[in-house]
């Protein structure tokens, strides 16, 4: 798996390389801005860009607008973005897209080494990953069918926004895979969604449905 990584910071450019070799990958290039991002990618045709959504010269969005120029051409190489902040806007308009090989976490969760690596791996697969305290702030601010939604169906929502599978939220709330059959089925009922067995499709729809689709 080649990598491209996009981080201003010079420490924190410095260990994601060595936490993603560690990992058993390959980093292609690391860069400091955008305008590098774009000619690496080029240049390396990455697997993945794990890229800051603040770079210079502005430190506004250039990761961002970097970010969504990659993704307008498709969905390799996948993206995985990281934030200091949960920025709501930032992850509604990555949203809106195709989020086929998608993700989008707060820069803490690099600290878990294991968690992150798990991260890197499903999205540069073709999975998506949002994190959680993302997934809560889109929640918090939607309404709609959101508000039928019992407690219940809102926590299976959030996992598998996160990307995780049945059999994951399963073991996460400590249930059976068949009660998350049906609270998932509850959900696409109370969003007019049809039900597919594809797990990553309805992982879409939902997120689709979060950001305003």
């Amino acid at each position: 798996m080649r990598i491209v990584i996009a981080e201003d910071s010079f420490l924190l450019r410095e260990g994601l390389v060595r936490l993603l070799e560690l990992g058993g990958m390959t980093v292609a290039a690391a860069v400091g801005d955008a305008d590098a991002l774009l000619e690496a990618v080029d240049g390396h045709d990455p697997d993945l860009v794990v890229v800051d959504v603040r770079m210079p010269p502005t430190h506004t969005d250039e990761g961002l607008r970097a970010a969504l120029k990659l993704r307008e051409n498709g969905p390799r190489p996948s993206v995985l973005v990281l934030s200091q902040y949960v920025e709501e806007r930032h992850a509604a308009q990555l949203l809106r897209g195709d989020t086929t090989g998608f993700g989008y976490l707060l820069k803490d969760r690099v600290a878990d080494m294991e968690e992150f690596l798990a991260t890197v791996r499903r999205v540069a697969q073709g999975g998506t990953a949002i994190d959680p305290e993302v997934v809560s702030q889109l929640l918090s601010r939607s309404d709609g069918p959101l508000d039928r939604l019992t407690p219940r169906e809102h926590e299976v929502l959030r996992l598998m926004a996160e990307g995780r599978s049945n059999g994951g939220i399963a073991e996460e709330l400590v249930v059976s895979e068949s009660a998350v059959a049906k609270h998932v089925a509850g959900i696409f009922a109370k969003f007019d969604l049809p039900g597919t067995p594809q797990e990553h499709r309805r992982v879409l729809a939902v997120l689709r449905f979060l950001s305003g689709e």
